[in-house]
């Protein structure tokens, strides 16, 4: 209900139009094609918007007894817990669950009709928070957000060797190693990439650190700080040391590190790295939402064992 600004124009369509694309910031695509298919009606004082069509989901819902981990949704936007160990979406081989699959049932176990669409992406073993839109106003807006920088993630890593606190800004190009299939490098012919760390603790022989991204290049934090000299445990391809047996210490703590946790993994075979503050601004109403990711147990047990770990 815009109230006055259309009920008092002349001209109340061109008023409606202008209040769409100016106050609400309606993609201009998704307007015309809204007026095309008459989705904007205004009856009386009622705007009318056809901003939640059905749509098929896109993917096979799967159903596992472990419960997807939502940390918010509502009509316009949905944010889960991604698990160690899963994908965001399939590769194409047609193997594995991943976290699309998850969200599809979550969806269809809500009546369905909402298509699955991720607006960012996680390394298959980092652990943190995904966003998702649940409509096409949303995605566009997002994925514009995600275009001017102004969805915001933070992460935790914990890495080897001890980071100077002069150490704030890591900018340097990011492009594929031609020697091997998956992993990056630092190029002069990359892609722009920088990493800020805001945040730095000292553990033993280690450092906890809070970095933040303002671009989203493949394994950026992971090759930048092991390009500096601080690769993240667990972090085998970039020259990580081993979550376990990596500090010297005895059997008890190995076995204590290893103890299953609910993110899937054991700790000792993926990357320390968890984003932990996912920020970004309604895609409606425009506030700032701020989506916390409870550290998974696997990192809460590297950290407090570097830090000085059990009395054993």
């Amino acid at each position: 209900m815009p109230g006055k600004v259309i009920t008092g124009a002349a001209d109340s369509e061109a008023a409606v139009d202008k209040w769409l694309l100016d106050t609400v910031g309606m993609p201009e695509k998704l307007h015309m094609r809204l007026r095309r298919e008459g989705g904007i009606q205004w009856k009386g004082d009622r705007l009318r918007l056809a901003l939640f069509p059905d749509r098929e989901a896109g993917i096979e819902p799967v159903w596992q007894e472990q419960e997807l981990d939502v940390l918010h949704e509502d009509d316009f936007c949905l944010v889960v817990h991604k698990p160690a160990g899963m994908a965001v979406h399939p590769d194409g081989s047609g193997v594995g669950v991943t976290l699309d699959h998850l969200v599809a049932s979550h969806y269809a176990a809500s009546g369905g009709g909402v298509a699955v669409r991720h607006i960012h992406r996680l390394d298959k073993d980092t652990t943190g928070p995904v966003l998702y839109a649940k409509n096409e106003f949303a995605q566009l807006v997002l994925d514009e957000g995600m275009r001017e920088k102004t969805i915001s993630r933070q992460y935790v890593a914990i890495v080897k060797g001890v980071v100077p606190p002069t150490l704030k800004v890591i900018d340097a190009p990011i492009g594929r190693d031609r020697h091997h299939a998956v992993r990056r490098r630092v190029s002069p012919g990359g892609q722009a990439a920088v990493t800020r760390i805001t945040g730095c603790k000292v553990l033993r022989g280690a450092s906890l650190l809070k970095v933040q991204l303002e671009t989203g290049r493949t394994h950026q934090i992971r090759v930048h700080l092991s390009h500096m000299g601080y690769p993240l445990y667990g972090d085998e391809l970039y020259g990580g040391p081993a979550w376990v047996g990596a500090t010297g210490v005895s059997t008890r703590v190995q076995a204590w590190l290893k103890t299953d946790s609910p993110s899937g993994s054991s700790g000792s075979d993926r990357q320390a790295l968890h984003g932990e503050l996912l920020m970004f601004s309604h895609p409606w109403s425009g506030e700032q939402l701020a989506v916390n990711d409870p550290w998974p147990e696997d990192m809460l047990r590297l950290r407090d064992l570097l830090a000085g770990g059990p009395q054993v």
